[in-house]
């Protein structure tokens, strides 16, 4: 299955209601397995996100449905990029021409 990093910032919404976080982060894995992914990692991050999730989806399209539910909720705005492991990452620079 695919791996995805979900990077989130935390809205105005969401840092005024920071303590219920952890209850929205329950409710965002269910989303992810009631759409056939898992959410494997997370971690609060400093800098320019808030939260960083590993998260693994069937394809790009539940990566986008999860996404747009989960900040059509008004408490984190997310960016999603397509993870590689080494393995895929090394068999791809191989078969460059």
């Amino acid at each position: 299955m695919p791996t995805y990093l979900v990077l989130l910032r935390y809205t105005q919404a969401g840092i005024q209601n920071i303590k219920e976080s952890p209850a929205r982060l329950d409710a965002a894995k269910q989303l992810a397995s009631s759409l056939g992914g898992e959410i494997r990692a997370v971690y609060l991050t400093m800098g320019r996100y808030d939260l960083a999730t590993v998260f693994d989806a069937p394809d790009d399209e539940t990566v986008a449905k999860f996404a747009l539910a989960i900040g059509s909720r008004g408490n984190v705005t997310t960016e999603s990029l397509r993870a590689f492991p080494e393995g895929e990452y090394r068999r791809i620079i191989s078969e460059l021409p």
